[in-house]
């Protein structure tokens, strides 16, 4: 063997046991896991529940007619502030005009004829109580059937005079009624407020009013000094929201502004049952109102708005970010047996388990450990701490990726943060 390949062979036996001792070395190391890192401490958190809805005054009026007919006179327009029982708008009486004199006419015919009923069954009343007194005298005068005549004539006269008087009050309330008709061609104002809607122009047809016929609305009148925010709510909200509660809320015509106000009413019953996305679930609302305490003059009816409602406040609470709050799911319960759901061959929950809530802690060795937690209320990006951490404690906040793929026992290292970009003009 040459001197050249012993070297050789030397360098390979050398570089050989070098990989062998890198790989061993570097498999026994752990690779560290990058996440984001927060100390638990306390801080002001602020529950609450955000929903959109639109602006309604707490009272207003649909005005319809209770005539069919055309409007001859129309004395408001649309924004025009009006009180109660001023002028609104004149539909032609021609008509009702017209049918009250028929009414009239026919009063007075009825009460002629319940006149001269009077007097028939006067008269026959008269004769029969004649011939029975006749009879009574001189039997042989007045024979029984002719008495039985003059009784039966006046006992007819009497139902007829009965049937005039019927007809007499029938056409008193025709009279009535056409007079009512005539006193509703006039239209006013049923309260104080504002015009904030006019279906109709002079010159068109006024429908008379019925049941669910959105056209037969002439205008509506809405006291604008009261004004609410209807909001839906979803069902998994509306049990954390009382009456009373403060609420901020945002117009969308006023966008630079929020507003103050607080909830009135809660509905009992769901307003919407509507398909939800993705899935075939129902998607129960409630209706809650929210009323404004300080509304601008120019707001309007049916104005766009989100109420944010304040449904807890809690002062100095130790608190963690929302995404650092993991599950762990179907944990085995102490002192629990666990078995399969009957009936089921891939059961969502297994009996005797559950699902538990919890964080992830950052030990000395940067090495995590998943606590179980007990949170209240859920701020905008923070949980209230009720039990399982103290202050002081670091905890894993991010990502939520990492956090969802992490292990007890995992090896960590904080990421660094993310260096903002300094704005045009200004020094980073």
């Amino acid at each position: 063997m040459t001197k050249t390949v012993k070297i050789v062979m030397g360098v390979v036996v050398v570089g050989a046991i070098g990989a062998l001792t890198w790989t061993s070395i570097n498999k026994g190391k752990v690779k560290a896991v990058e996440v984001r890192t927060e100390a638990v401490e306390a801080r002001d958190l602020v529950a609450s529940v955000t929903a959109s809805g639109q602006i309604q005054p707490r009272t207003k009026v649909d005005v319809s007619a209770d005539v069919t007919g055309k409007i001859v006179r129309l004395a408001v327009r649309e924004g025009d502030m009006v009180k109660k029982g001023q002028f609104l708008l004149q539909i032609d009486p021609e008509q009702v005009t017209a049918a009250l004199q028929r009414a009239e006419a026919g009063l007075a015919s009825t009460r002629a004829q319940a006149a001269q009923a009077r007097a028939n069954m006067i008269q026959s009343q008269k004769n029969f109580e004649r011939s029975e007194n006749i009879k009574k005298q001189s039997p042989t005068l007045v024979s029984d059937d002719q008495l039985e005549q003059l009784r039966t004539q006046a006992e007819v006269n009497k139902a007829q005079l009965e049937a005039a008087n019927f007809g007499v009050e029938q056409a008193v309330a025709s009279v009535r009624d056409a007079k009512q008709a005539l006193s509703r061609t006039t239209i006013v104002a049923p309260m104080s407020g504002k015009v904030t809607r006019l279906n109709v122009e002079e010159g068109e047809t006024a429908i008379m009013g019925t049941l669910n016929r959105a056209d037969a609305t002439l205008l509506t009148i809405s006291d604008m000094s009261v004004l609410e925010t209807k909001v839906k709510v979803d069902e998994t909200d509306v049990a954390r929201i009382s009456v009373g509660d403060s609420a901020l809320i945002q117009i969308d015509a006023f966008a630079d502004t929020t507003f103050v106000g607080k909830v009135v009413e809660i509905s009992n019953s769901s307003v919407t049952k509507t398909a939800a996305s993705n899935t075939g679930d129902q998607a129960i609302d409630y209706e809650v109102r929210v009323q404004l305490l300080n509304p601008p003059p120019e707001t309007r009816p049916d104005f766009s708005a989100t109420a944010k409602i304040v449904t807890a406040n809690r002062t100095k609470v130790l608190s963690i970010p929302i995404i650092a709050l993991t599950v762990r799911e179907n944990e085995k319960l102490p002192n629990a047996d666990t078995a399969v759901t009957v009936g089921r061959s891939q059961p969502a929950k297994e009996v005797g388990k559950r699902d538990v809530e919890g964080v992830f802690v950052v030990g000395a060795d940067n090495k995590v450990s998943f606590r179980t937690v007990k949170v209240g209320i859920a701020g905008e990006r923070h949980f209230e701490v009720l039990e399982g951490l103290k202050a002081g404690e670091t905890i894993v906040a991010g990502t939520y990726q990492a956090i969802r793929e992490l292990k007890d026992g995992a090896l960590i290292k904080t990421a660094k943060p993310e260096e903002k970009t300094p704005a045009p003009g200004k020094k980073s």
